[in-house]
């Protein structure tokens, strides 16, 4: 996998397997902090290996390793149901990461992965949580309710997000960016939370609504 940009290049606890640097890169003081062969070619090549801002700097390094469920065991454990956008899912696994949240499950099918723009979206955040990658999100959540979690979905229509008692071991569920939670999923839930709208505005960014929810938890 390729990860890219100067802040992840600071951050990064995995093992880096090459570096590639724009042939005017600057950083020197970075670069020789980095323990792995240097290779500098022109930025065009750079730009077509990650086709994004990748400040003149991209690691090459093993591919993601996902935590399997029985190694999760926080009070409170974040499920994504299906988000399709990576910069959504490095946003909230940065929210869940400054929110002390730990634990974090998400599909295989139909959903983003741990990619390069999820590694740099999460600002460095991905060495500090684990990510659970499960065949089927409906057995997962039995699995958890047999391990005394209680299960707290998210959607439009529900119980006000600040009169839920968070207390306890807690899954908190966030849907998909345009669908919200998918049927089965929200009939597998004990309570559902909603985010009251005051304005025009009758949803909120997945991430956006992913912060208020979780630092409720918190409080």
């Amino acid at each position: 996998m390729y990860i890219y940009g100067k802040n992840v290049a600071k951050d990064i606890k995995q093992k880096i397997e090459k570096v590639y640097v724009a042939n005017n890169f600057k950083e020197k003081q970075l670069l020789n902090n980095i323990k792995a062969p240097i290779v500098y070619v022109d930025k065009t090549k750079l730009d077509k290996m990650v086709g994004g801002l990748h400040q003149g700097i991209v690691m090459k390094i093993a591919d993601y390793e996902y935590k399997d469920i029985s190694e999760l065991n926080s009070d409170i454990i974040v499920i994504l149901d299906h988000l399709e956008d990576p910069h959504n899912l490095g946003a909230i696994i940065r929210t869940c990461e400054a929110a002390g949240i730990t634990d974090i499950i998400i599909p295989k099918d139909r959903s983003v992965s741990i990619n390069s723009t999820v590694m740099k979206t999460s600002a460095g955040c991905l060495d500090r949580v684990n990510i659970c990658q499960v065949t089927n999100l409906v057995q997962s959540i039995n699995y958890l309710k047999k391990k005394g979690y209680w299960i707290i979905g998210t959607d439009m229509i529900g119980t006000d997000y600040k009169n839920i008692n968070y207390s306890g071991k807690i899954v908190i569920i966030i849907g998909n960016e345009g669908r919200g939670m998918s049927r089965i999923v929200k009939e597998s839930c004990d309570f559902v939370a909603s985010i009251p709208m005051k304005g025009k505005v009758n949803s909120l960014n997945a991430s956006v609504a992913a912060a208020i929810i979780l630092f409720e938890t918190r409080r």
